[in-house]
């Protein structure tokens, strides 16, 4: 094997985003802990839980980096644009990538395949992976995988930013939340909504300093679709959305406390509206989504540990 190959591969996985994919994931089982559904739970299901969406992530990096690399070779990257940059770097063949989501979406699916028939199988009391959690799963490897490539190809087509914000605002917590609680319920899809919204915010912001590249290769984001003027509004949209949504929830589905927790952070994107088109590096609402993930996931085991579960 060549040896560039397993440094790239660990490059094309993008670790730092899966990091925070482990966070979000982190967010929807505080959730369920939070709703009362700590008895429901238990080590060994949030382990493969995580062990099982870690290479889902990975997988879907791969086919976005397979997908992308002439893009990536035409964009000046940045700390949260333009791809890892290891199949440009290395000239390494895309293939790699592409070997590698296969690779890593066979192993998720097998310990998905594992964590529902383990109560069949002996090697659990109760299964170790709810099928409503295993579902999700299985969208979110599909639907991520048809971001990139075919035959949906979602983010050449103008539907990747709504497309990712669902998936990694909605799905991705609520995965965390049915690992825990076996099922969705009204509620914790709710109290989703401030953080999708933000999570669309944030790809707006990330896709601007390619859209030249992206267009140069026909790939038609929203920021190669719409003006400046449009897409400023489309952020100031969805930050207003992400604000309303978390006062109109407060009592409903989200306590107090993670009210708060979710609109403190909102406060980066204002100055990340004032700048959004003019500069070229993302920052703001990149901040602000991880700095939400963060607050409302502290917020939600507080309401786990010292207030009534469930309130």
């Amino acid at each position: 094997m060549d040896r560039r190959v397993p440094a790239a591969l660990w490059r094309l996985s993008r670790p730092s985003q899966v990091a925070l994919i482990g966070l979000v994931y982190a967010l929807g089982v505080a959730m369920a802990y939070g709703r009362g559904y700590g008895e429901t739970g238990g080590a060994a299901r949030l382990g493969l839980g995580l062990a099982a969406l870690i290479p889902v992530a990975a997988s879907v990096h791969y086919a976005n980096e397979y997908a992308d690399v002439e893009t990536d070779a035409l964009t000046d990257r940045t700390p949260f644009s333009g791809g890892s940059g290891a199949l440009v770097e290395t000239d390494l063949p895309r293939r790699i990538a592409l070997r590698g989501a296969v690779a890593a979406g066979g192993l998720g699916v097998t310990l998905t395949g594992l964590g529902v028939a383990s109560e069949a199988t002996g090697l659990a009391e109760a299964a170790l992976l709810p099928p409503t959690a295993a579902a999700l799963l299985a969208g979110i490897l599909v639907v991520g995988w048809q971001y990139s490539v075919g035959p949906l190809r979602l983010a050449w087509n103008g539907l990747g930013a709504p497309a990712n914000a669902l998936l990694g605002g909605v799905a991705l917590p609520l995965y965390g939340f049915a690992v825990v609680a076996g099922e969705v319920t009204a509620a914790a899809a709710l109290a989703t909504l401030p953080f999708g919204a933000t999570v669309f915010v944030n790809l707006l912001e990330t896709t601007w300093p390619d859209r030249r590249a992206d267009a140069a290769v026909g790939k038609r984001t929203l920021a190669t679709r719409w003006s400046p003027r449009r897409l400023r509004a489309a952020y100031a949209l969805g930050g207003a959305t992400a604000a309303v949504a978390t006062v109109a929830l407060v009592g409903r589905a989200l306590p107090p406390v993670v009210a708060a927790a979710t609109l403190l952070p909102l406060v980066g994107l204002v100055p990340g509206y004032r700048r959004f088109t003019r500069r070229e590096k993302p920052l703001p609402a990149v901040a602000t989504m991880v700095a939400m993930a963060a607050t409302t996931t502290v917020a939600w085991g507080f309401v786990a540990l010292w207030v009534r579960p469930g309130a």
